[in-house]
Parts: structure tokens; sequence; C-alpha cells
């Protein structure tokens, strides 16, 4: 039911992206191609990693929903995390432990690797993803605020300024 992503996989990874991004309500945000997923999943540096779940246990099925993750590291604790970017099943397949099953395949590596957290964002709307979350033992971290450049200011700071 869950697999390591593979280069084959681009496609529908880019689809499932899309699919996340209209479920959140930005997909006009999104801007990543194939091209780009393809170079930071597998390129010579990869920067992220990708788990998919498919709609059999031998893992050859329809891919119906995926993990994207990259690895952060805690210097409290000395030792990396995953941080899980996107967590996506779609949604007339969910319900069946897929999202649950992807969850515990990055907990496993955590585990395995001695990684020390397992950590992402959830939308304060989404009611059944935070129950689901909480369900598994996840908390909110409601303490720390997340802060985000991106566009215009992105690049004035990187100029050298911040001014607004």
């Amino acid at each position: 039911m869950i697999r390591t992503a593979t280069p084959d996989d681009i496609p529908v990874l880019h689809a499932l992206v899309r699919e996340l991004a209209a479920y959140e309500k930005a997909l006009d945000e999104v801007v990543a191609s194939e091209a780009q997923l393809r170079e930071a999943l597998f390129g010579d540096r990869p920067a992220a990693y990708a788990h998919v779940a498919t709609a059999d246990d031998d893992g050859d099925g329809e891919v119906i929903g995926f993990a994207l993750w990259f690895l952060n590291f805690s210097t409290w604790r000395g030792v990396h995390g995953i941080y899980l970017e996107d967590l996506y099943v779609r949604p007339d397949r969910r319900g069946g432990g897929h999202g649950r099953a992807l969850l515990a395949e990055l907990a496993r590596i955590c585990v395995e690797r001695g990684y020390g957290r397992l950590e992402w964002s959830v939308l304060d709307w989404n009611a059944p993803s935070i129950a689901f979350y909480e369900s598994l033992g996840a908390r909110p971290q409601d303490e720390w605020t997340v802060y985000r450049l991106t566009d215009g200011a992105l690049a004035r700071l990187g100029a050298g300024g911040a001014e607004a």
C-alpha cells in the first residue's frame, strides 16, 4: 500500500499536488512544474523525498495519495527530523488507512534513523485533518507562529535590504 516514489510517479505526484492545492483553496498559488518536482526528488542533489499510497497492497496499483517530506534539524535535540510538507489522499479513497500508513512509514523512518521528530503544519480550518492527527497522538504547537518570505519581500531581503 505504501512505497517510495519513483521518477515514473512524477506526473501523478504533480496532479496530486494540484488537487491538494485546490482542496486548500490555493490552486492559483501552484507554480511548480513536473520538471521541478523531478529535480527536487530525483536530481543530482535531492532535497525532498516522497512516498506514495497505492490502491493495492503490493504497491503496483493506482497512486491515490502521497507524502512529500524533507529533513530538518533540531539544535536542541542535536539530530535530524522529518518535516512533512504535504500529505494528501484523494477524497474518494479516504478512510481506508492510507493517510495513517503514510504517516506510519515516516514515523518508522524517524525511529530507524534516530530522528527526533516528525512535524508538519495544518490549516486551522481543516477540522477533519486536525482530528485525524490528534487521534494518532500528534499535538499542536500553538506557541509557535510560522513566518514566511516570498516573492518581492524575499527578493528585496536577498538583495540586501528589508524595506517594504
